[in-house]
């Protein structure tokens, strides 16, 4: 194998880079990521299910809430790789998260007590793939 040196700049930014990872986001410790200008929590709801994803949508809310978050962006996907499709017994958009997680938090009266609005996401943010809940001001 023919490796190849690396500079020396190059060599502190990664040992500055281990030593304190600012930009992973760490998806099952629910590490919350705060934009400068407001605070914002993140969350991305790949690989639940359906009633995961309606449970961790309602945790993360209300801990929003009790955190005094104005903004959560919750991540759903764009449903491109789901197989509901294939299944005669589920509705093809509803089980979808892009579509059922904004209609679980609207439908759901000790959510939507804390909620503003619930509105697609621009497209820096995710577009399709993403929804922004933003809170009341309790």
């Amino acid at each position: 194998m023919n490796k190849k040196k690396i500079s020396t700049d190059d060599a502190k930014t990664w040992d500055n880079f281990v030593k304190d990872p600012k930009n992973i986001f760490d998806k099952d410790g629910l590490k919350e990521k705060i934009s400068p200008n407001f605070l914002r929590f993140k969350f991305d709801l790949h690989g639940f299910s359906l009633n995961e994803a309606n449970n961790r949508v309602s945790e993360v809310l209300l801990s929003c809430v009790k955190k005094k978050y104005k903004e959560v962006l919750i991540i759903t996907g764009k449903g491109i790789h789901s197989n509901s499709d294939q299944d005669v017994y589920a509705s093809k958009d509803l089980s979808k998260l892009r579509y059922s997680v904004p209609e679980y938090i609207k439908s759901n009266q000790n959510l939507s007590k804390y909620i503003l609005s619930v509105e697609s996401a621009s497209e820096k943010d995710g577009g399709e793939g993403a929804i922004i809940v933003k809170l009341k001001n309790l």
